[in-house]
């Protein structure tokens, strides 16, 4: 079954080290949806590159990049790439210098089954930081990338970041048994049983007590034309989705409740919306931040885990406003 989660872990290409062109990357593609303002085909978004470079323990990671000005970098989610944000590389790249790292065994990065620990994941966005030579950026993740960032500000602190976006994260995946409701939904707990999530995200049967599936529903709910495009293109270079799988019994481990209550000493921007479940965690870590807003879109503007694919003018709108403020 196609549908927008699973099509999203399946981003792949195993390619030699370059600085190159898009299109001399993953070659030409037409968009299935022509609309106004945006891109027709990958060759229209002229100076949209695909450049790399090699991590300490030697994985070429790459990256894509547009535009001039002051640096947005983003961290896509567990299985994206920067194809799922290629309408925010468009549309930011007019006003910044906008860059999306693509995960080890993500997207066009390399498959390798060494470092599939979020751990991992944080050094290797720190030599990326130090590869493009960034003084400050404004750090943007969505589902794990915001994992990713949590990790890095737990180790490396924010002297890099201006400020930070995280997109519908939870703070804790897996659900202690000693927790109350309330601890649940401070953290967005939404399985007690990682190994089950994982192979329900494989297609095994499950239910809603073991495994929050909302997010796999709204997945498939692929109605938006800019969803449609983003999702065209990441098919488009998908290959084998097994690689993926390999960090998510690590990132759904992790409890980032201490960083978020203690590390995060600059503003910050949380997105999640009434379609999605995480949104009580979300409202928790806008509240508990010194700095917090909390951006929370309605059902009607796709206001779901998926809300910056689905609904790109909206989220480049409010990012911008919050960037600008």
């Amino acid at each position: 079954m196609k549908h927008l989660f699973v099509a999203s872990l399946m981003s792949s290409m195993a390619i030699a080290a370059f600085a190159a062109p898009a299109t001399d990357v993953v070659g030409h593609y037409t968009f299935p949806n022509a609309i106004e303002g945006l891109p027709a085909t990958l060759a229209d978004f002229e100076g949209l590159q695909i450049n790399s470079f090699m991590t300490n323990d030697a994985v070429r990671l790459n990256y894509w990049e547009a535009g001039s000005g002051e640096p947005i970098v983003f961290v896509p989610a567990w299985g994206a790439s920067g194809a799922e944000l290629i309408n925010e590389l468009w549309l930011l790249s007019k006003t910044n210098h906008v860059y999306v790292l693509d995960p080890r065994n993500q997207g066009t990065s390399e498959r390798t089954q060494k470092g599939q620990r979020i751990a991992r994941h944080v050094m290797d966005l720190n030599e990326f930081l130090d590869h493009i030579g960034v003084e400050t950026t404004v750090l943007a993740g969505w589902s794990m990338g915001v994992s990713v960032i949590w990790g890095y500000v737990d180790l490396f602190g924010t002297d890099r970041m201006s400020k930070a976006v995280f997109v519908d994260e939870p703070v804790s995946i897996y659900t202690h048994a000693d927790w109350s409701e309330q601890e649940r939904l401070n953290a967005g707990g939404m399985t007690t049983s990682p190994e089950r999530m994982i192979a329900a995200y494989q297609g095994a049967p499950t239910n809603q007590q073991i495994v929050d599936m909302k997010v796999v529903q709204r997945a498939q709910m692929l109605d938006s034309p800019y969803a449609q495009n983003a999702m065209g293109l990441a098919e488009h270079i998908a290959g084998d989705p097994s690689y993926a799988m390999l960090v998510l019994f690590d990132h759904a481990m992790n409890d980032w409740r201490d960083v978020i209550e203690t590390k995060l000493d600059l503003p910050v921007a949380v997105f999640s919306g009434e379609e999605s479940n995480n949104l009580p965690s979300q409202k928790w870590i806008a509240q508990t931040v010194p700095e917090g807003q909390l951006f929370n879109y309605a059902s009607a503007d796709d206001g779901d885990h998926f809300l910056m694919i689905k609904n790109p003018l909206k989220f480049v709108e409010d990012l911008r406003a919050f960037i600008e403020d």
